[in-house]
């Protein structure tokens, strides 16, 4: 994910504890699960996840303290899905984020929840560990696999020029992939290429966490891949790949006649009305921006990753947002309006189903999980989750300085589960946990506590469904199996 106009963020990945370094072991399938993600779901961060992986799992996901359950009140009757936004309401929703925060030792928090009858935005905790700052809603993010929506919007762009068509062979537009004659564009951004996730290449993991500052380009991330064999048939299953989307953003450059960031300038962020979004070229972070904690280092140790170079994330995780930004992308995500034409947005919106639940979907680089349709994102210090629900008109954005998971659960997802718990009682986010999954750490430690994390985007951390966190089954392909990682060395989680 190689020039300097291309930064990666490296495997996206959710909930981070401070204070708890994982095992090397758990660390090295929690970075291979998260990556990019969707930390989030499928990050979701996140962007996350393998069909197996998530059909093993099921739906389930670590359940909240009832504390977190709320039952809906006389005065918050649902409408369209969600409740109404009184003080009782709200007040709820404090106490819950608050509770979320101090159970996974998250630094700091920023939330907009918007519905017809009024909005909620909040902000909790420190953007700053050392100096103290509080968190503001002004704040710029790195939001790891929520860049997966902005690239496969650039690529139906082009579909809607008709400058390319979703059923062309990736050869025709980017040469030496591996059975690209057989790969369309349909299938990458559906995360059913069958091609290696990158980041789970130890080799990449080992270049990365050596030197978390260096930059990679394209050509050089789709090297780490492309030395594997494929996992299955194209569109035999559904596997979430960072791979596919540093494919779709050299398929933009190609046609688009422009590098990617002027691209998503031109075409998708200005005329969205995004002002404060941008694809970084480098570790270059707009200021005022929060600073991100992570554990996903050499020791293990948890480290400030604030200008860590998100190069190695590029098309597929290396966006810079904010909150007001990330609320107006949440519908026009889920709606396609003002940028698509309804029958391109409709190819968007055609999920097909990941793991055993008919509520989790994945479509054209966007996800749907309980009738949020959205993505997460989660790479080393920072998640992210970006929600519409079309039935209710509702948006959700969720910002956080960390990917620390606690106790098996990335911290986007259990803050995201809390509030919809409490909104949207009818419609409450949820994404798989692959089994394995767990937070990364360089080498074992007498102090590391073994907790299984959960994954993230949809990133599409990928989240839990969509974290290619967990190993290609052998019976899909025997021979794509990931080298082990060389000891020492921490394995990178993104979503």
């Amino acid at each position: 994910m190689t020039d300097t106009r291309r930064t990666c963020p490296t495997t996206p990945r959710s909930v981070r504890i401070p204070h708890s370094p994982r095992a090397a072991v758990a660390r090295s399938a929690r970075v291979a699960s998260a990556a990019l993600a969707l930390t989030g779901l499928l990050a979701v961060s996140a962007c996350s996840g393998d069909s197996k992986p998530a059909q093993q799992a099921g739906p389930a996901v670590t359940a909240e303290p009832a504390a977190l359950s709320p039952s809906p009140t006389p005065n918050s009757s649902p409408s369209g899905g969600v409740v109404r936004l009184t003080p009782d309401v709200m007040s709820r929703l404090d106490v819950a984020i608050k509770q979320v925060m101090s159970q996974a030792s998250i630094p700091g928090v920023i939330v907009g929840y918007t519905a017809p009858d009024g909005s909620y935005q909040r902000t909790f905790g420190v953007a700053d560990k050392d100096a103290g700052t509080p968190m503001s809603p002004d704040l710029y993010m790195r939001i790891g696999s929520v860049t997966k929506t902005f690239t496969a919007t650039a690529v139906l762009r082009l579909v809607d020029q008709g400058k390319l068509g979703l059923d062309d062979p990736v050869s025709k537009y980017v040469p030496n992939v591996p059975g690209g004659d057989g790969i369309t564009l349909r299938q990458l951004g559906e995360m059913r290429s069958g091609l290696f996730d990158y980041t789970r290449d130890p080799d990449f993991q080992q270049a990365f966490f050596s030197d978390p500052n260096r930059p990679f380009t394209p050509d050089q991330l789709l090297a780490f891949a492309f030395r594997h064999p494929a996992n299955f048939a194209p569109d035999a299953e559904y596997e979430y790949s960072n791979t596919n989307l540093i494919l779709l953003g050299l398929v933009v450059e190609k046609v688009g006649g422009q590098p990617l960031q002027d691209f998503l300038n031109q075409q998708v962020f200005t005329p969205a009305g995004l002002t404060k979004t941008s694809l970084p070229t480098d570790a270059a972070f707009p200021d005022p921006h929060a600073h991100g904690y992570t554990n996903q280092t050499q020791s293990g140790a948890v480290e400030d990753s604030t200008t860590w170079n998100p190069s190695w994330g590029w098309a597929a995780g290396a966006a810079v947002s904010n909150l007001a930004d990330l609320q107006t992308w949440s519908k026009v995500l889920a709606t396609g309006e003002p940028l698509l034409k309804p029958a391109t947005q409709a190819e968007r919106l055609k999920f097909k189903a990941v793991g055993t639940s008919p509520d989790l979907g994945y479509g054209f680089g966007v996800f749907t999980t309980h009738g949020w349709i959205g993505h997460n994102g989660s790479l080393p210090g920072y998640e992210s989750v970006v929600l519409y629900l079309p039935q209710a008109q509702a948006s959700l954005v969720i910002l956080l300085n960390t990917d620390i998971q606690q106790g098996g659960s990335e911290p986007s997802t259990s803050l995201a589960r809390a509030i919809t718990q409490i909104v949207s009682p009818n419609n409450v986010y949820t994404l798989p946990t692959p089994p394995g999954s767990g937070s990364p750490t360089a080498s074992p430690s007498p102090t590391a506590s073994p907790t299984a994390s959960p994954t993230a985007s949809p990133t599409v951390s990928p989240s839990p469904a969509v974290s290619p966190t967990t190993s290609p089954s052998p019976a899909v392909s025997p021979t794509a199996t990931t080298p082990a990682v060389p000891t020492g060395t921490p394995t990178l989680h993104v979503s």
